[in-house]
């Protein structure tokens, strides 16, 4: 049985999360000089919003990962030797009294993980395919003052300290939860092309809007960086989906949310999902049962489903999911 508990404070101590606790980080923060975030940002520190009033993008955008670092630090404390990260941001652009710039959210965070001690890994780009190529900012079609558009993000990956190690008791659920052949090709790319999900909230007691976060980057993540079993920490909870996840892949998750607000929305994303989790298991397993249709023989069968496999690493393996 997972178990998923969320704690409504800022996240900034991660007060509560035992030293070296923590096997993975999934999360999607807030970003700094994106407007819906600047409230948020504002009353971790006051002066963001004065900064803000009198243009000063550049300063702003500081103070707003200053107040992300405090996050990091406890992340670098909480995190088990071998840990990953996963920070997914995007980079800012913004109009200040006149005067239009890109904030370089990514390599803010890579220079803030980067001092704190993590090691930095290869990153990738989710692409969104939902931005219309005929999209632009600036001067349209008039030389030299059109801007390239943003569309895309980034997933930033870091680890601590050395390669992970597993005891010899722990080798079968590592097995247990390797990932399909194709599933490896597809995943461990550096470009991902995944459709966003819809910023809108319904709930009148909290934000409008809420990060575009698509289930399909934690599933994915957690299953790349992690093992049946493990915790996985979201700093940045959000609408959950990190916990739901997490759940999906039977992972336990820990998440904070500073907006109590958020409540409502977070356990209509967890309850009751035992349909949904299934779903995603039987569609993941209905895809490698159509990836080895029609290939020929392979030289490996899986001990759990009787289906063939094409490496060893997968003989073993499950998606079968138990949830509390």
């Amino acid at each position: 049985m997972t178990s998923h508990k969320i704690h409504f404070e800022a996240a900034k101590d991660l007060q509560g999360i035992k030293d070296k606790s923590i096997d993975l980080i999934v999360t999607p923060p807030p970003y700094p000089m994106i407007e819906m975030w600047d409230d948020i940002m504002g009353k971790q520190n006051p002066a963001i919003q004065k900064t803000l009033q009198n243009g000063e993008g550049m300063t702003a955008f500081e103070l707003m990962h200053k107040e992300l670092d405090k996050t990091w630090k406890a992340c670098y404390r909480v995190l088990k030797e071998g840990g990953i990260a996963c920070i997914n941001i995007g980079d800012a652009t913004r109009t200040l009294n006149g005067h239009f710039a890109l904030y370089p959210n990514h390599a803010r965070v890579i220079q803030s993980f980067i001092s704190i001690g993590f090691q930095c890994l290869p990153h990738i780009i989710w692409q969104k395919p939902t931005n219309a190529p005929n999209k632009f900012m600036g001067s349209g079609m008039l030389p030299p003052n059109a801007y390239v558009t943003l569309g895309h993000e980034f997933i930033l990956i870091f680890r601590k300290g050395n390669k992970r190690t597993f005891k010899p008791s722990e080798k079968a659920n590592r097995k247990r939860s390797a990932y399909f052949w194709e599933e490896r090709n597809q995943w461990f790319t550096d470009i991902w092309n995944i459709k966003g999900t819809s910023q809108k909230l319904t709930d009148k007691k909290t934000r409008k809007r809420s990060a575009a976060f698509p289930f399909e980057i934690p599933y994915r993540l957690i299953n790349m960086f992690s093992v049946q079993g493990d915790t996985v920490l979201d700093p940045f909870v959000g609408t959950g989906t990190t916990s739901l996840a997490a759940m999906a892949a039977g992972r336990h998750s820990v998440g904070f949310e500073i907006d109590e607000g958020m409540a409502d929305t977070i356990a209509q994303m967890l309850t009751d999902k035992e349909r949904f989790v299934d779903d995603v298991i039987q569609r993941r397993l209905a895809r490698h049962v159509e990836f080895v249709e029609g290939k020929g023989a392979f030289g490996y069968v899986s001990e759990i489903y009787t289906f063939p496999v094409m490496t060893k690493e997968s003989v073993q393996k499950s998606v079968s999911v138990n949830i509390l």
